[in-house]
Order: C-alpha cells, then structure tokens, then sequence
C-alpha cells in the first residue's frame, strides 16, 4: 500500500510519484492524502463552528477529492470503495485509489476527530487488507533510526497513527531522496522509503526535527 500525502499536491514531484507507482509489479493499493483540501477544513471550522466529527467526515471527502486528482493523473489508477472493488482492480492489473468514506464512516472504532488523518486511515485499510507493506509518501527525508512515536510527536504522522499501525506491519517512509529510484524499486516489487519500525521494542528514541 502506498499513502500518497496530500502535500505532494504543492509539489512539481507529484507526477514524477504517480509515474513510479504506475510502475509497480506487485499489487499496490494508492490511499490519497487530504492535503490542502483538508486544510481549507480545519481553516474555516473555528470560523463556522462545525464540531469534530463534522470536520472528521469533511477530510474523508477532501481525501476523495485528491482520489479524483489522482485518477486524473493517470493511466492506470482506478476508482475503489470497498474491499470488492479494491480485489477487482487488483485482479484485472489495475491500481486502485480508496476513495475512503463509504468505508470510514461505517467503522465506529476511527475515532472521529484531528488525531486520525489519511496516515492513520491508511494504516486501518492496511490492517483491513492484510497488507503487508505501508509506505507513506511524505516531503521530507525522515531521519535515519526514526521511531513511530517520535515521528508522531514531530507531527510527520499524526497522533492515532502509533497505536493504528500494526506491529506486525512492514512500514516505509519515502522523501524526496527516493524519488529517483523510485520507480525502478516499484518495477522490481521493491518498496521506496526508509523502513520504519513499528514495534514498542525495536523504536528508538531519537527526535525527528522537520514535519510535513
């Protein structure tokens, strides 16, 4: 599975990361990001007074929206909300998008509020899957020997993900720097990033300075 932030909408790498994911000979299922769309959210709820669950629902939708950039984008992506149309696409060769509300707004364990963006919904999906990988696609290079935790503190992922990413899960964080090698690692069923680790007993403590 491949989060594709929302940031990357800013970004001229954005079709560089479509045409890398395109790329891939394993299944690969694209979880958009909610990006400025999510922003615009958290911008005006102070203003419009819309509580938490509100604005939680709101960034499933701007989640889609980027969903619908992405298929725009590309020649291989296609549309997915459910586990059904997700198997679908995958058996016919086909990445698909999660557009994710039919499926979030459903599941009453998410909480509904700021602590859970399309990092931890990425990480649920994966559980939902049996995925083993995960790579978060990010504008910045995390630093080496990462932990979870203090990426979460860092605000690189936000503050549910720790406790929604399995411990059994392969995670992955990819930055500019894999960009270049990308697409060759995705064409050889190789996963861009720097592998992350998603255990209580193997995270280290070091501090993680940039966020997203």
């Amino acid at each position: 599975m491949v989060k594709l932030g929302g940031s990357t909408v800013r970004s001229p790498s954005l079709r560089s990361w479509i045409a890398a994911i395109e790329l891939a000979v394993e299944p690969v299922v694209v979880v958009p990001g909610g990006g400025p769309f999510a922003d615009t959210i958290r911008r005006h709820q102070a203003q419009l007074g819309y509580d938490d669950a509100t604005a939680h629902e709101m960034s499933v939708l701007a989640m889609e929206q980027f969903g619908c950039v992405l298929l725009n984008l590309s020649r291989r992506f296609v549309a997915a909300d459910s586990e059904e149309t997700i198997a679908t696409a995958l058996e016919t060769g086909r990445v698909p998008v999660w557009l994710p509300r039919k499926m979030v707004m459903s599941a009453h364990e998410i909480p509904q509020d700021w602590t859970v963006t399309s990092d931890s919904l990425s990480a649920w999906l994966q559980t939902r899957l049996d995925a083993r990988n995960l790579c978060l696609v990010k504008l910045i290079d995390v630093p080496k020997n990462s932990s979870v935790d203090a990426l979460s503190r860092a605000a690189v992922v936000d503050m549910a993900f720790p406790t929604m990413i399995s411990h059994d899960a392969l995670l992955y964080i990819a930055g500019p720097a894999d960009l270049g090698s990308a697409g060759r690692r995705f064409s050889v069923g190789d996963v861009p990033g720097q592998l992350i680790p998603t255990s209580a007993g193997s995270t280290s403590g070091d501090s993680v300075e940039a966020a997203e």
